[in-house]
Order: C-alpha cells, then structure tokens, then sequence
C-alpha cells in the first residue's frame, strides 16, 4: 500500500495502467494522478507537438489545493537540495500550466512568484502585468511537465533578457525520462519514460484514433 496526504490504495492498482512505461517510479506522485483521474489514455498531441498515447492532467491534481501544496513543497525541497540548500528569490513559470505548481514552489521557498505570457500577435514567451526582474536577483524556472524543455527554455530566454542567470529549473513530471536538455541543472518529482512520436511517425495516426490537443498553447486546428 502506498500514501499521500491520506490517500491509501493497493500498489497494484495505481501501477494497472503504467507497466512498461513509467521508470522509476514515485508512487505517492503518480497515485495522485491516478486518484484524481488525471493519467490519461488515447492519442494526445503535447505541447512540444509530439503525439502520445499517454497524457498527464496535472490541473486535475493542483485543482485540490492540499495535493497542490504537498508538490510544491516536495519540489521547492529538490530545488533547494540541487542549489546546496541556497534558496532563490524568484520562480518563474509558463502560463497556463506552471502557474499554480509556480505559486506553490515560491511559497515554500518564501520567494516571489511570477509568470511569462505568450504575446498573441508573436505567440512568444514575454513577463506582463508590471512584472520584473531585478539585476542579480536568483532565479529558478518551475513548470508542470517537461516533455523536450521548450517552454522551460523559452522562460530562460526571457529571464536573460533581464541580464539575469537562470540557476536551476523544476517540474512536477519528467516525460523524457531525463533526457531533456533545458542548459541548466533541474529535477522532478516523477521521471517519466512514455513512448512520443514525431506526427509523421505515429503509429496511433495511423490506426485511426482520434487525437485530442489538451494542453493550453494556441496552436493550429486538430485534423
């Protein structure tokens, strides 16, 4: 049996849906996401325009804010632990789907939280709102799953535009298995190894099934 902030189920059950796929393996995370049916199974493009037969919701699981809080705090402890116990003094993350995961990793780290936008006439990463970042401040950039990096670079990007350094990047899930390189030191709370396809490739195009877009990124019509 496995727990998590009250949340007792048989081991079996919550890996019935994940043989083969996941590596290892963080029960108390990935039983969130199975208790909150937010592990989800068909044909998904991602972000990265990858296609996958696996998706993981993680709004699902932030909507409940106990479970939002307990992975901030589990995730702002391995942000610290990579920077030597130093604590930065601002996390960013990319709108929409590192906002709350972004809030709560700065709150137990007691810094500050902000968030990039994608500006709608260039559909690039830019800080809005009367953001800022001042000279010499310590930054880390938090989203909610990495798949290639690209949005967690894209933020990196913009914190240079400050003329500041970005000194680590987090996520709560891990989908390249490790293999995502965003140029700066970063950890998970779950690493992940799910089959992706380039679209060209993927064997569930071509079986037919029918394929959902369900992140938050515009992006052109699904056909």
């Amino acid at each position: 049996m496995c727990s998590i902030l009250g949340l007792t189920r048989p081991f079996s059950e919550i890996h019935r849906a994940a043989t083969g796929i996941l590596t290892a393996m963080e029960t108390s995370v990935m039983a969130l996401f199975e208790e909150t049916g937010a592990y989800l199974h068909g044909h998904f493009r991602l972000t990265s325009g990858l296609h996958s037969g696996e998706y993981l919701q993680c709004a699902k699981v932030l909507a409940i804010p106990a479970y939002a809080e307990r992975l901030g705090q589990e995730l702002a402890q391995q942000i610290k632990s990579l920077l030597s116990g130093k604590t930065p003094q601002v996390v960013i993350a990319p709108a929409i789907g590192g906002i709350v995961i972004g809030h709560e990793v700065a709150k137990a780290l007691q810094a500050r939280s902000l968030f990039t936008e994608r500006d709608l006439d260039t559909n690039e990463m830019t800080l809005r709102r009367g953001f800022e970042i001042k000279p010499g401040e310590s930054v880390v950039v938090i989203e909610d799953v990495i798949t290639t990096g690209g949005s967690t670079k894209e933020v990196i990007r913009v914190a240079d535009s400050y003329g500041v350094k970005v000194q680590a990047a987090g996520s709560i899930i891990d989908r390249s298995g490790g293999r995502a390189d965003v140029g700066v030191p970063r950890v998970a709370l779950q690493s992940l190894r799910a089959v992706a396809y380039q679209p060209e490739d993927c064997l569930l195009c071509k079986q037919g099934l029918p394929l959902v877009k369900p992140g938050s990124r515009r992006t052109e019509p699904v056909s």
